[in-house]
């Protein structure tokens, strides 16, 4: 890949809004230019025998199985309402 330009990174800095001073770009073409090099090397490993994953880890669904069950009842849930009516929650109006 080529070498990232300094047009490049400013257009970028422009896309996310930032402003950045001449000095900065020159400082963030260098580190971007480094990461993309670094980046690059993966290019020369061997992946030929290795299946694709998502993860790199062997993750389970840990959740538990969803499952229907009884819950309270209405009352005991409208126990400890401040306010209640007719089987509801009250709330102040927030609309006019």
């Amino acid at each position: 890949m080529a070498e990232i330009s300094k047009e490049q990174v400013k257009h970028v800095a422009h896309l996310a809004r930032l402003a950045i001073s001449d000095e900065e770009v020159e400082t963030m073409t260098k580190q971007l230019g480094d990461i993309i090099k670094y980046a690059e090397l993966l290019n020369e490993l061997d992946t030929e025998n290795v299946e694709p994953t998502t993860h790199v880890l062997d993750l389970k669904n840990v959740m538990r199985k969803d499952e229907a069950r009884k819950w309270i009842n209405r009352e005991d849930a409208l126990k400890n309402a401040p306010d209640q009516k007719n089987g509801q929650f009250r709330v102040p109006s927030i609309l006019e």
